[in-house]
């Protein structure tokens, strides 16, 4: 079982990935909107997989994961 955090900034697809993470075992440990919060919920949450958008307002998934990988 991964603890998983889902980034993206439409909630339909977020809810649709928390279902089928759940419903394969795994434990959805938070959600972001947006790739600044899903930083920050990273730092706090410390998943084991973050499932990640590529394209959202404030800081796209690119660049989230490029920060997430500097700390």
């Amino acid at each position: 079982m991964a603890r998983i955090l889902i980034v993206d900034d439409a909630s339909f697809m977020r809810l649709v990935l928390r279902n089928i993470m759940q419903s394969a075992g795994h434990e959805v440990v938070g959600e972001a909107a947006n790739g600044q919060a899903g930083v920050e919920k990273y730092m706090e949450l410390k998943p084991d997989l973050t499932l990640m958008d590529m394209v959202m307002p404030e800081l796209g998934g690119v660049e989230a994961v490029r920060k997430i990988r500097e700390l």
